[in-house]
């Protein structure tokens, strides 16, 4: 049994062929996904998968990019969305992505910490991309780490080894993608190495970052076995045991699945 922590199956060319990409994910032993939220508008198509698959659940939540768009979006409406559905099971993706700035600054910073006080209200946890703005990130995360309701996944994590250790403080989880698979990825390698095993999770970010040998084609949650191998050598752990592994980690966080 694996789990796929983060996927877009709203996205294509996965949505088109729905049934066939979860029979795939099947056959692969993926037993459960989680379908990420990055814009309002297509809410409900998420609402619309979770309710036809049973393995399939999912978030709420506004990517950095799209800040510009959601400037009033407050902790209260997204609790309300939230609660639309008793398998939405996180905040997010949310965070702060200050490479592409395709929203300002102070957008992108207003909205993170509204979705940090949804999290924290709700109790969900809250499912963070930061690229390109490790010390902003932490800074917002630190703010608020003297409340026990905060649960964080670094979703994708590509960030230093200090950054890591930081987070690691904050009793933060960590999701790795196809990117450790790729060759010029050492330092991250290394990051991954030295965290410990039960603060580690798995994901696709389907129909992005395939792994290797699928690097440049379209992903989808079937291929997680080749990112879970690839890190299960990395770490030395016998795959089932990884599996195994980050499969309770991801229920330690996100809590027993109705």
């Amino acid at each position: 049994m694996i789990i796929d922590s983060h996927c877009h199956l709203d996205y294509e060319p996965m949505f088109s062929s729905l049934d066939e990409v979860i029979n795939r994910a099947k056959e692969s032993k993926v037993n459960l996904m989680l379908t990420i939220s990055v814009a309002d508008n297509k809410y409900n198509v998420i609402l619309d998968i979770i309710k036809k698959y049973p393995q399939v659940y999912g978030t709420y939540g506004i990517h950095p990019h799209e800040a510009k768009n959601h400037l009033d979006l407050t902790s209260e409406k997204i609790i309300k969305k939230v609660n639309l559905s008793n398998k939405i099971i996180g905040i997010g993706e949310t965070g702060l992505d200050f490479f592409y700035n395709h929203s300002e600054k102070d957008e992108q910073l207003n909205l993170f910490e509204q979705h940090i006080e949804a999290s924290i209200e709700s109790n969900l946890p809250l499912i963070i991309h930061s690229r390109a703005a490790e010390a902003d990130t932490y800074k917002i995360l630190k703010k608020y780490s003297n409340k026990k309701d905060l649960k964080i996944l670094m979703h994708c994590f590509t960030g230093s080894k200090k950054f890591a250790k930081d987070l690691l403080d904050l009793n933060a989880y960590f999701s790795a993608s196809g990117i450790i698979t790729f060759k010029k990825t050492n330092e991250l390698k290394e990051t991954f190495k030295s965290l410990p095993i039960n603060k580690i999770l798995v994901e696709t970010d389907a129909p992005y970052l395939s792994p290797e040998p699928f690097r440049g084609k379209s992903n989808e949650p079937t291929n997680i076995i080749y990112t879970a191998k690839y890190l299960s050598n990395l770490k030395n752990i016998e795959f089932k045991s990884f599996c195994k592994q980050t499969s309770e980690n991801f229920y330690k966080l996100f809590g027993k699945l109705n």
